[in-house]
């Protein structure tokens, strides 16, 4: 080994370090309009499960995106409100609630000029995604605190209608948070099948809000595994395993679909949502053995099994022992410290992308603290959950405090935003909030 090859770091000093680090707490895994004829043709015989064809419903009782089945790219973006008016923020809804309809049906944002011929006014649509079908688009809206208050202002008059479970997230052990990366007064996530459609949808919603609202962040997400199968995130381990069933509908009413609150009566069937940017060291992960990997986990790399076990679905046993005494599935693994045994019986609905940035200049946090030119790369995670109180923010301050993965991650974005339930036809995202 020549001198300038760092170390690997050592397996027994990571499991020693990982329970007592102060770390970054990874939380990883897991328009009724007058419209122009849609821009996907019908399927041809043959093409029925083509991913470019698939339409997703925009209205109905549940915002898609949630517990759609996940598309392979994400485009997430906050916006900051910049009016004062209330009928403005109304007004943009409605435009948004018309553009979405339009765009996961496979139809321009807003209906083409007829003929060739254009005219002096913006064009309806930037264009650039025309023929490519509607992907599986699906568009979720969401709002975070700055729509009731603002600076102390009750800018809307909506201060009393804000939720109780929509908390300020407390600062997590180990956030290293980027201002222009965090919060956001409204939220938009656009999945697709295709980069450029997602990306398209939220393009022509944020030109829609000019002279309302301003981009605060944006990320661009992908997702990597069969049709199926539990994806894998960038350390190659699949993410989302325990995942609560989203086929069971007792599953999502307890875990992720809000209630109707005598502070909220217009969440009845949304959901709370909580977005971070994870950066990962991945330099220092990939020179970590492979044994280490598993056990910072608690799961087989390869099949997706707890450690211990063959098969990916099989129950985690915590109780699990070796021969020597001690706990199979370490103590501080990701897998223990985020399950529901460990967390009176809390789960989350996980639905998270990887990202990759390109390069930057870093300074490691851990050993051997480098100082050079490392991939900008890592995880938007999300997560829905039917109160954040009793859901994300109790597993990840365990996670924060205690998990062996915050050893090669680190928490650089963070926000929340309550979804409301989906639109009926005729109306628009968020009327209850207004109009009760």
């Amino acid at each position: 080994m020549t001198n300038d090859q760092p170390p690997r770091p050592s397996r027994r000093g990571f499991l020693k370090a990982g329970g007592a680090a102060v770390a970054a707490g990874a939380s990883l895994g897991a328009g009724l309009a007058t419209s122009q004829p849609a821009l996907a043709k019908a399927p041809a015989p043959g093409t029925e499960h083509d991913p470019q064809l698939a339409v997703e419903p925009f209205y109905g009782a549940h915002q898609g995106g949630i517990v759609t089945p996940q598309q392979s790219h994400t485009y997430v973006a906050a916006l900051d409100l910049t009016t004062d008016k209330r009928d403005d923020v109304i007004a943009l809804l409605r435009t948004w609630t018309e553009a979405a309809a339009r765009l996961t049906r496979g139809d321009t944002a807003a209906a083409l000029p007829t003929g060739d011929a254009g005219d002096n006014h913006a064009a309806p649509d930037s264009g650039d995604v025309l023929g490519l079908g509607p992907n599986a688009l699906t568009i979720t809206f969401g709002f975070g605190p700055g729509l009731f208050t603002h600076e102390g202002k009750d800018r809307y008059g909506l201060a009393a209608r804000r939720p109780a479970a929509l908390v300020d997230l407390p600062r997590f052990n180990g956030d290293q948070l980027i201002h222009e990366k965090t919060g956001g007064d409204l939220f938009i996530q656009a999945c697709a099948n295709d980069a450029q459609v997602a990306f398209h949808a939220v393009r022509q919603l944020t030109r829609r809000a000019y002279g309302v609202a301003t981009m605060r962040w944006g990320q661009a997400g992908f997702l990597s595994g069969p049709r199926g199968q539990t994806p894998r995130n960038l350390m190659g381990f699949k993410d989302g395993t325990n995942n609560p069933p989203i086929a069971n509908p007792q599953s999502m009413n307890q875990f992720v679909w809000a209630r109707a609150t005598d502070d909220a009566p217009w969440m009845e069937g949304g959901t709370y949502t909580v977005v971070r940017r994870i950066r990962i060291t991945l330099e220092h992960w990939d020179n970590t053995e492979l044994g280490f990997q598993e056990q910072v986990f608690g799961r087989h790399k390869y099949s997706g099994a707890p450690i211990g076990s063959k098969n990916e679905f099989d129950a985690v046993d915590l109780t699990a022992e070796d021969k020597d005494g001690n706990p199979l599935i370490p103590e501080n693994s990701h897998v223990r410290l985020s399950n529901r045994a460990s967390n009176n019986g809390a789960q989350i609905l996980r639905r998270s992308y990887s990202y990759n940035e390109g390069t930057n200049f870093y300074i490691e946090r851990w050993p051997p603290w480098r100082q050079e030119t490392e991939y900008d790369a890592g995880l938007i995670f999300i997560a829905h959950q039917s109160d954040p109180r009793t859901g994300f923010i109790p597993i990840n301050d365990r996670l924060a405090k205690f998990d062996m993965m915050n050893q090669f991650t680190t928490h650089v974005g963070s926000a929340i935003f309550v979804v409301p339930p989906g639109a009926k036809p005729g109306s628009y995202i968020g009327a209850g909030l207004f109009e009760t």
